[in-house]
């Protein structure tokens, strides 16, 4: 079993591992969920930094903190740094107009006017 012997390294250094790619622990990038957990090596050691960085910020895609794009909601948050600072223009304007709310922060200073 265990796909021809393909597995027997993953199971037997992450047992209790529930992640459906097991291919994506220690691959360079850091995956939410299952993967970033005790169980799972905190993605195989690709989160470290990320929980280090950010230690109360639980998204899906950590990967996506910090990329230059304003994420929303979860990862809009103080404990995720405000989307790793990528969502400072939109909190700055959200502060001037505290009325505003805006669906898609992407699409601020995107170059197009989406009314």
């Amino acid at each position: 079993g265990y796909d021809g012997g393909d597995c027997l390294d993953f199971n037997e250094k992450y047992p209790d591992c529930e992640a459906n790619n097991p291919s994506w622990l220690g691959d360079g990038t850091c995956h939410g969920g299952a993967y970033n957990t005790e169980e799972c090596g905190y993605d195989g050691g690709d989160c470290f930094a990320f929980n280090e960085a950010y230690p109360g910020c639980d998204v899906t895609f950590p990967s996506s903190v910090g990329d230059g794009k304003c994420n929303s909601k979860d990862y809009n948050t103080e404990a995720c740094g405000f989307d790793g600072g990528d969502c400072q223009a939109l909190n700055g304007i959200l502060e001037k107009y505290p009325d505003c709310e805006i669906s898609k922060p992407k699409w601020l200073g995107d170059g197009e006017c989406d009314g």
